[in-house]
């Protein structure tokens, strides 16, 4: 299966707490709530297609207790959302979850080392394993170089503090944009949908005057 990395973000790179105001107050963070009044019908279709191609749902402790205290409440038939995550196998990494406390069934719980495990999902039938939230997670795969695909909706809107989605330290990479699923929507939120291309470096280049030209030249 690939793995996909399916989130929401700020102009600023803020993930934190996007839903509700009390929905991640670590570090002291008290502006939840930041997506909700940019939030459409545009977006929402986009979220449905991100869980349709949806085959299993990984997740960090944290985000499935946010998740698994919200989606399960949603019974409504035709709700894509809620009947993936409902129904859909799900693996969450901890350490000292206990799989009664895992009751958002189907799930396991993974308590080994996380990148052995997930190279093991990846290698399970299916088109694709599906992360949402998870931020410290986030980080961990993507040092590791495990993410295949990152879906993100950037809405307009600089939040100014939290936790980001590439926050400092992370690990260079370059990314192609898959154009055919990158758009900008009628509310001004934006779609992107990205495939690392390298990961551990970045190209650079410089501007130059070329005999009386400016000119580019890249390393």
């Amino acid at each position: 299966m690939l793995l996909s990395v399916n989130t929401f973000v700020s102009l600023d790179g803020v993930m934190q707490g996007p839903g509700a105001p009390d929905e991640d107050r670590s570090g002291g963070f008290d502006r939840g709530g930041w997506l909700v009044p940019h939030a459409s019908a545009h977006t929402n279709e986009v979220v449905e297609g991100w869980f349709r191609e949806a085959n299993a749902f990984l997740f960090g402790r944290t985000s499935f207790g946010l998740l698994g205290g919200y989606w399960p409440k949603v019974t409504e038939p035709d709700n894509l959302i809620a009947t993936q995550l409902n129904t859909l196998p799900k693996y969450v990494v901890s350490s000292t979850l206990t799989d009664e406390e895992a009751d958002w069934s189907p799930t396991a719980v993974l308590r080994g080392d996380l990148v052995d495990e997930v190279r093991r999902l990846k290698e399970l039938p299916g088109t694709e394993l599906q992360v949402h939230g998870s931020w410290k997670l986030v980080q961990t795969l993507h040092q590791a170089g495990l993410v295949d695909v990152y879906r993100l909706l950037q809405f307009p809107v600089v939040v100014g503090t939290g936790k980001r989605l590439f926050p400092d330290g992370s690990t260079p990479a370059t990314f192609t944009t898959v154009e055919e699923s990158t758009r900008v929507l009628p509310d001004g939120v934006v779609s992107l949908t990205l495939t690392p291309a390298s990961l551990g470096a970045i190209s650079a280049g410089a501007y130059t005057v070329d005999e009386g030209r400016s000119a580019t030249v890249l390393d």
